[in-house]
């Protein structure tokens, strides 16, 4: 995550898996989390970045089982890890692991729950990370599955705009790009619900918000755009997300 201060990374966030207050808690889909539990763990992050504990992790194992294309967040979270002390094992792709002979991803992950004691997981179907967190008795985070959720991505944008803007309540907030597929775009919204902000919804209607989005920002009240024209609206945003067009996820690329 980006911003005019430099990178925060995934280090601060896996801290509450290993706390007393969320012990065995997954971090699977950003709707599990109450405003409560969501501003805790931004008090956490902000304690943690001025006093890092570098040794906090020291013993510990994560299983980084990335099942499709990444980056960022593999980088970020084998970094964290290893910056607070523990160990990583996994993999980078899916062509390296026994799911090209036929292995279950049920039957990946609980093997994998032996070596380590915390799995994050990014795979390209919606709900792998449910499934992963059903047959592991370890913790599960998810770093994205489908055009689902990206929920620990979201924590990252809370903590920014939390930190650039001062608050997190009463904001305008525009969404621009692939709002379809854009899995960080889904979870960020449902995030930002508890805070009585204003969405700008902006994309084309082919890549616009899904239905269910809206649906549950509607029912929470939530005031809501949907337009193309960027412009429109801009004067009014107090944040302006860009997201990318998930070509990958379209049915036909045509």
């Amino acid at each position: 995550m980006y911003t005019k201060k430099g990178i925060f990374k995934y280090h601060d966030l896996l801290i509450p898996v290993f706390r007393m207050d969320f012990k065995n808690r997954d971090i699977i889909s950003i709707n599990d989390f109450s405003k409560e539990e969501l501003l805790y763990i931004l008090k956490v992050v902000k304690q943690l970045e001025g006093r890092p504990k570098n040794n906090l992790l020291r013993g510990k194992i994560l299983a980084a089982m990335f099942f499709e294309p990444s980056t960022r967040t593999r980088l970020s979270f084998i970094s964290s890890m290893e910056q607070l002390g523990g160990e990583v094992i996994g993999f980078s792709s899916a062509n390296v692991t026994s799911a090209q002979k036929g292995e279950s991803l049920w039957d990946t992950v609980k093997m994998t729950n032996n070596y380590a004691d915390v799995i994050v997981i990014r795979h390209p179907l919606e709900g792998s990370a449910r499934l992963a967190a059903e047959a592991a008795s370890i913790p599960v985070i998810n770093a994205g599955d489908g055009s689902n959720q990206h929920p620990t991505q979201t924590l990252l944008d809370m903590y920014t705009i939390q930190k650039t803007k001062g608050k997190l309540d009463n904001l305008h907030i525009g969404f621009v790009g692939d709002l379809k597929y854009g899995r960080t775009v889904h979870s960020l919204a449902i995030a930002l619900s508890h805070f009585n902000p204003t969405f700008y919804f902006i994309a084309p209607e082919a890549l616009q918000m899904p239905e269910t989005y809206l649906d549950e920002l509607y029912r929470k009240k939530i005031k809501y755009f949907k337009t193309s024209d960027l412009g429109r609206f801009s004067k009014e945003l107090d944040v302006l997300y860009v997201t990318r067009i998930q070509k990958e996820r379209f049915p036909d690329a045509l």
